[in-house]
C-alpha cells in the first residue's frame, strides 16, 4: 500500500471511528508534581537549611551564644585530629558498632531459630524476648546502672553463689566499662534482631527443608546450605541497623557512664555534646558531627553495596 504525505496510517489500536482521547485528558493521569511540593519545602526548613547552616559553623569558632564569630577554615577539623580524647571516641565508637553488629546478630539469629521451633511456649518466649527493645533506652539504661553498681544486683547475685571473687565495679573499671555497655545494648536489642531473623525463617518453604533431610543433610547442613542464603534479606537489615545504630550510639552510654570513667566510654556523640553544652565549643562540636555524618554515609552506603551484591549472589 502506497501512502501520500497527506495521508496517515490506520491506528489499529483506537477502533474505526473513535475519537483520540483528549491531550489534557491524557496528562491528567499523572499526578503534578506539586503535591509534593508543602512537604518538599517542610523538610527543607527543618532538615536542610539548619543542616547546611550546621555546617557552614563547623568552619567558625562559635561558641553557641555570641552573635560574634569568626570564619577558621580547617582549624576545627585540624584539631580534632590532634586531640586525643577526640580520636579515641572514634575509636570508642567504631569498637562499639563492631562488636554490637557481631554479637547482637549471633544472638538475634539463635533466638530466632530457637523460637521458631514447635515447643508450645514458643509464643510467650517470643514476647518476653522481644519486651526489652520496646522498653525506653533511658530506662534501660537507668536499669541497668542500679544493677551493674558497686552493691547492685549483679555483684549481690555473684556473692549469693559463691562467685564473690567476680565481683567487680562494672560501669567504674576503665576496662569494664565500654563492654558493659555492649552488654546491656545487646541485651535491649537482640529481640528486636530476633524478630527480623524469624520473619525471614518463616519465609522459607518447609518443603525445602524437607527435600534437603530427605537426600541426607543434617540440621547444620540445612541451615548453611538452604536457610542461610534465604535469610540474606533479614541479614542485610539487622546488619544495617546495628551498625548505624552502634555508630550514633548516645543514650545508652550518657546514661550508664556518661562516657567515662574519664574518657573510657566517650563516643562521637558524647563528645559532641560535651563540647556543645559543657566547654561551649559549638563550632567544634559541630565538626565532629559532620566527621560523624561522614562515617554513617561511608560505612552504611559500603556495607549496603557489599550486602546487596551477597545478596543478589545468595539469590
Amino acid at each position: 500500500m502506497t501512502v501520500t504525505p497527506h495521508q496517515q496510517l490506520p491506528d489499529v489500536d483506537r477502533p474505526p471511528g473513535a475519537e483520540p482521547a483528549p491531550r489534557g485528558r491524557r496528562a491528567r493521569t499523572t499526578p503534578p508534581w506539586w503535591f509534593a511540593l508543602p512537604a518538599m519545602l517542610l523538610f527543607a526548613f527543618v532538615v536542610l537549611v539548619p543542616s547546611a547552616r550546621g555546617v557552614y559553623y563547623a568552619f567558625t569558632d562559635w561558641d553557641g551564644l555570641s552573635p560574634d564569630f569568626s570564619f577558621v577554615g580547617l582549624d576545627n577539623f585540624s584539631e580534632m585530629f590532634r586531640d586525643e580524647d577526640a580520636m579515641q571516641a572514634i575509636r570508642h565508637t567504631l569498637l562499639i558498632a563492631v562488636s554490637i553488629t557481631v554479637v547482637q546478630n549471633a544472638v538475634g539469629l539463635l533466638l530466632a531459630l530457637g523460637v521458631n521451633s514447635v515447643i508450645k511456649s514458643r509464643n510467650v518466649l517470643r514476647v518476653f524476648l522481644f519486651a526489652p527493645a520496646v522498653i525506653t533506652p533511658v530506662v534501660t539504661a537507668y536499669l541497668w546502672r542500679n544493677l551493674l553498681g558497686p552493691d547492685g544486683a549483679v555483684n549481690s547475685l555473684l556473692g549469693a553463689v559463691g562467685l564473690g571473687g567476680w565481683r567487680q565495679d562494672w560501669l567504674g573499671s576503665p576496662t569494664l566499662a565500654l563492654w558493659s555497655v555492649v552488654g546491656v545494648i545487646v541485651w535491649q536489642f537482640a529481640g528486636y534482631s530476633m524478630v527480623i531473623f524469624l520473619a525471614g525463617l518463616q519465609s522459607v518453604p518447609k518443603e525445602v527443608h524437607e527435600a534437603a533431610a530427605m537426600d541426607g543433610a543434617g540440621p547444620v547442613r540445612r541451615f548453611w546450605s538452604v536457610t542461610r542464603p534465604l535469610l540474606a534479606p533479614a541479614l542485610t537489615i539487622n546488619l544495617m541497623l546495628s551498625i548505624i545504630g552502634g555508630i550514633k550510639l548516645f543514650d545508652q552510654v550518657y546514661a550508664l557512664t556518661g562516657g567515662g570513667p574519664g574518657h573510657a566510654t566517650d563516643t562521637i556523640s558524647t563528645l559532641i555534646y560535651k563540647d556543645a553544652f559543657t566547654l561551649g565549643e559549638f563550632g567544634y562540636s559541630i565538626a565532629l558531627a559532620v566527621v560523624l555524618t561522614i562515617i554513617v554515609a561511608v560505612v552504611s552506603s559500603g556495607q549496603y553495596l557489599a550486602l546487596s551484591r551477597n545478596e543478589r549472589a545468595a539469590s
